[in-house]
């Protein structure tokens, strides 16, 4: 006899105002195309709305120049009968370190008194330990805490290792769980037993968040609601699929009339999805290639708003026809490295590394420093064996610490409040300084003299539809007309600037060519104050476009071969400069905060 089962209304998230333009649109949608739809998304009955986290705080204030605390004000203003939820990375918070517990407590209780009512809480390592004070820290606020278990596939990632860590969760007071499956690694079959076996061992409803990168998302959330899943994470079709997730409107569809009806209106929906149509056109700059169906993932693991950022960051190197090798040197770093989960910042600290490893024609020639604090234990415990000759090699004798990363830390908020100053009209001033200081010092400086200006949006290309690629407000499309015909130029890559020359890789009307840009006179070019190019054996440069972070010495200093002389910055990862002789300082030619290329001397050394 066939048992049915008791009906159960499965309760959504839409992720539109956060995930999913994180994960298509590189994360830049502007709060001025959020607030006209909240009225009709404040009435379609979601479970809750994500709408803050990840790297919409950084985009805010980087590239939009919009007070995220102010958006999420506005947002709780206009969506006041929906629970309002955001994603934080545990000890991380929403920047790319490990925070003191009073930094972590002070930005979850301004979250919560702002707008907050759910907190997605994870950590990229999966080590428990850094997820507690975030967890003790909404509980105390009266909010909804929800664990997460960030999930990958690897020798060391079990059903049997992320049922032991929903438990600990719910024992730290945890409300619910939820499947994080940032890059659609899941199938529909692992998507069965893993949900099976949660809601066997434990009491907690149970999430799936998962992208559609493989083209598996709408699978692996029926085979999870059919396991027993309480909840689902969608995205608004005109937002959905690829590297997003699966569409709201499919789900309820395919749900209507089952056991499992969300009960919400399609016919709503269908008008909330022609309103973000017609908005995903004017970011269309910021599309990336990889949103579509790409099945390279389970392999390979890279999640989709990673792939975006690789393609971006490869593109700035003069190197995107090299992103394949780095996609093949990614699983070899994760290796390497214990099988960190690819997740913020861990997603960040393998693919650059990987980036590096490919450039410089050897693996782990230059080592991030994020990649050394990782070997340090500064991160958490890696869930799977480090290569010790690796971790050697990058620290050498320094001592691997044990202990919650976090313990270490002594309280910030008094000097953070002290490092800002008069700039911080508000405690969340001082958190958005703390989060990104260099670029949240300049949001505020930039603020309190007026001068705030966001991104340049460019026009809908011909047609109205969806752009070609683009970098960082770089425009890649062209309709050019010359003599009364017209061509359509699709510029797909920019080499690195060189002395007087610089190769575009483009198509002309479908055609691939390469074109190389020289003035006539390229000695007159390089002039003008330029940086000359490297020719002495003491001669200090990069291997890669950033910017110095920190210079270490100065003009008389007596340096050894190896010692770190500068700090550049190149794809959100740090790397030490080293002096390339024993010597001393001759010259010094850059300061903090100077954009280098590769091949410029930047320090003298004889």
């Amino acid at each position: 006899m066939v048992k049915t089962r008791q009906a159960k209304k499965i309760a959504v998230t839409d992720i539109v105002l956060r995930d999913a333009h994180q994960s298509l649109l590189a994360t830049r949608m502007r709060t001025e195309d959020m607030l006209p739809i909240c009225a009709k998304l404040d009435q379609v009955g979601y479970w809750s709305l994500e709408v803050w986290g990840g790297a919409t705080f950084d985009a805010c204030v980087r590239f939009l120049k919009e007070d995220p605390w102010e958006r999420l004000r506005q947002l709780k203003a206009a969506l006041p009968n929906t629970r309002l939820q955001m994603l934080l990375r545990g000890q991380n918070l929403l920047g790319y370190r490990h925070y003191s517990d009073d930094v972590v407590e002070a930005f979850v209780a301004k979250a919560a008194g702002n707008g907050i009512d759910v907190f997605r809480i994870f950590d990229a390592m999966n080590d428990v330990r850094n997820l507690r004070v975030a967890i003790e820290a909404v509980k105390a606020a009266g909010k909804h805490a929800q664990g997460t278990l960030a999930y990958t596939t690897s020798p060391v990632h079990t059903v049997e290792a992320y049922v032991a860590q929903a438990k600990q969760m719910e024992a730290m007071g945890c409300d619910s769980v939820a499947i994080k499956d940032m890059a659609g690694l899941l199938t529909p079959y692992a998507t069965f037993e893993l949900v099976k076996a949660l809601k066997a061992e434990q009491a907690l409803p149970v999430f799936i968040h998962s992208h559609d990168t493989a083209g598996m998302g709408s699978m692996c959330q029926l085979k999870a609601i059919e396991a027993g899943a309480d909840h689902i994470d969608t995205a608004i079709s005109s937002m959905a699929w690829g590297t997003s997730h699966p569409g709201t409107e499919s789900m309820v569809a395919a749900l209507k009339g089952s056991a499992y009806d969300t009960g919400l209106d399609l016919a709503l929906l269908q008008e909330i999805g022609l309103y973000f149509y017609e908005v995903r056109k004017k970011y269309h700059q910021f599309e990336s290639e990889f949103t579509a169906v790409d099945t390279r993932v389970q392999v390979n693991q890279v999640p989709g708003g990673m792939m975006s950022n690789l393609a971006n960051q490869l593109k700035e190197q003069g190197a995107l026809d090299r992103i394949d090798e780095v996609f093949a040197e990614i699983p070899r770093v994760r290796e390497d490295l214990g099988f960190p989960p690819l997740v913020t910042p861990t997603s960040q600290i393998v693919g650059s590394q990987a980036v590096f490893n490919v450039l410089a024609g050897e693996r782990y020639k230059t080592i991030t420093n994020e990649v050394k604090l990782y070997l340090q234990g500064r991160y958490g415990l890696a869930p799977g064996k480090i290569n010790e000759q690796l971790r050697k090699q990058a620290i050498g004798s320094e001592e691997v610490i044990e202990v919650r990363p976090a313990d270490l830390l002594k309280p910030e908020m008094s000097k953070l409040r002290a490092e800002v100053g008069a700039l911080a009209k508000s405690e969340e001033d001082v958190l958005t300084y703390a989060m990104f200081p260099d670029v949240g010092r300049k949001f505020l400086e930039e603020r309190e003299a007026g001068t705030l200006k966001p991104e340049t949006l460019l026009p809908i290309p011909e047609g109205g539809g969806v752009g070609a690629v683009g970098g960082e407000g770089v425009p890649t499309e062209f309709i050019v007309d010359v003599h009364g015909e017209s061509y359509r130029v699709d510029i797909t890559g920019v080499g690195v600037k060189g002395e007087g020359k610089r190769h575009f890789y483009l198509s002309i009307d479908g055609m691939p060519e390469e074109v190389v840009f020289e003035p006539l006179n390229q000695f007159v070019a390089a002039a003008g104050g330029k940086r000359k190019h490297t020719s002495a054996p003491g001669d200090v440069s990069t291997s890669m476009p950033g910017n110095i972070v920190e210079v270490l010495v100065k003009q008389g200093d007596a340096v050894k071969a190896g010692q770190a002389v500068l700090i550049s910055e190149a794809m959100k990862m740090e790397t030490e400069v080293q002096a390339p002789i024993a010597g001393t300082v001759k010259a010094v030619h850059v300061a903090k905060g100077d954009r280098v290329n590769p091949g410029e001397v930047l320090i003298e050394i004889e």
